[in-house]
């Protein structure tokens, strides 16, 4: 890394920094499922509540929170605008629980019925090698690696996908790009190679509403 904005954090210029941009929406989480008896802590998306981060995630700190906003997908010709919830959690264990809902947007940007989902995790080595499994609604089990671009943006690469009979016959590998922008919106691309050529797939803007 090669200048002053890619040098490690340490963990209070972390939990500071994320601070300062979630003070809007401090003080709200997911909502806990508070099942009787459950033995292990309950997930959170916001850093004041709950089990303290795992240090081996502090590289990815900004991420977590409850994310919304809108986007637009050309999958294959078909474009259409999107919108999208992403939670992403932790429960105090070395990873982050990632999960993403879209819902499909019609002419008027009404919502005009649901779109894919996807699960996963996100992991970072002590070498900032980024690892993410995601699992999709469509049928599709893909694993990326990749490594911060700075503290502000991550990138992963596919390096394995897996379709299954059902999913969709086109999928080849890609490249996404997180970061967030200078108003503290998170953004998102991904492409994906056709022919060959990463070509643009989906990307959206979203604002933090939770932690």
């Amino acid at each position: 890394m090669s200048d002053s904005t890619d040098a490690p954090l340490s963990g209070s210029e972390a939990v500071d920094r994320a601070a300062e941009r979630a003070k809007s929406t401090a003080h709200r989480n997911i909502p806990p499922l508070s099942f009787e008896g459950f033995p292990l802590p309950e997930d959170t998306a916001n850093l004041r509540e709950g089990p303290s981060l795992h240090d081996g995630l502090l590289a990815l700190l900004p991420l977590v929170g409850v994310w919304a906003g809108t986007g637009q997908a050309d999958d294959h010709g078909e474009q259409y605008a999107f919108g999208q919830q992403l939670v992403v959690s932790h429960d105090g264990e070395n990873y982050l629980r990632f999960e993403s809902r879209l819902w499909r947007l019609g002419p008027d940007g009404e919502a005009a019925g649901p779109d894919q989902r996807e699960v996963g995790f996100w992991r970072i080595s002590p070498r900032d090698e980024i690892e993410v499994t995601l699992t999709n609604s469509r049928g599709l089990v893909e694993i990326l690696y990749g490594e911060p671009v700075n503290e502000r943006a991550w990138q992963v690469t596919s390096a394995s996908t897996i379709v299954t009979a059902t999913g969709p016959a086109e999928h080849g590998p890609g490249k996404r790009l997180y970061g967030l922008m200078p108003n503290n919106n998170l953004g998102w691309v991904d492409e994906r190679a056709v022919d060959g050529e990463l070509v643009p797939y989906m990307s959206a803007e979203l604002t933090r509403i939770a932690g």
